[in-house]
């Protein structure tokens, strides 16, 4: 007898960007498509290497998804939808040959980093343990470094021996930071280690208890 059809049996291949930093700062995701949106913020931030430090936001056309109790504030805007509520088999995609999605990721709302998600349906590989990173460019920048202007500005002070700064921003950025370095096998790592934390929600919801 055949396997009844499963209308969700696809992954979402997700295209990362940061928006406004060349060379790209890029990652390419797949993701299982009953992640929900908390445990994708998870996923981005082990990706790119972030601390989970500041507030985030999605913005999936009209909609912002997040933790409503972080962000809920008349001076950030509407309504925040549960992330946890909402899972990416939730998204629709146009009816067209290669349908892809386009939604917006926001972290630190001071620093202002944005993430342009692409994000596609894939077929599932047999044997593959999802959610996994398949392949990435650039380091992400460190944190709190002043946003796109700020990392400008510590990337010529890095690179460049002689300026009056370079010590001091190689030495807060700490020796094993490399702008160029991508580390496909610890990012994989850091990803399943933020998985396993989360427990299908936010990791700092789990430390609060």
């Amino acid at each position: 007898m055949p396997k009844p059809h499963d209308p969700y049996a696809y992954i979402i291949r997700l295209e990362a960007r940061i928006v406004g930093i060349e060379p790209a700062i890029t990652r390419t995701l797949e993701l299982p498509s009953d992640l929900n949106f908390a445990q994708l913020h998870e996923v981005l931030q082990a990706a790119f290497g972030w601390t989970d430090s500041h507030l985030h936001q999605f913005r999936v056309g009209g909609l912002t998804i997040g933790a409503p109790e972080a962000i809920e504030d008349a001076a950030y805007g509407p309504r925040v939808f549960e992330a946890t509520d909402v899972q990416l088999k939730d998204l629709t995609f146009p009816y067209e040959v290669d349908a892809k999605l386009t939604i917006t990721y926001e972290y630190d709302f001071g620093d202002d980093w944005q993430h342009k998600l692409v994000l596609r349906r894939a077929e599932i590989e047999e044997e593959v343990k999802y959610p996994r990173c398949i392949a990435g460019e650039r380091s992400g920048p460190p944190e709190d470094v002043g946003g796109y202007p700020g990392y400008a500005d510590f990337l010529e002070a890095w690179l460049d021996s002689t300026h009056e700064e370079h010590k001091s921003v190689r030495r807060w950025a700490g020796k094993t930071f490399d702008p160029e370095r991508f580390d496909l096998d610890a990012t994989n790592k850091a990803i399943a280690k933020a998985m396993r934390a989360c427990r299908g929600d936010y990791r700092q919801r789990h430390i609060r208890d």
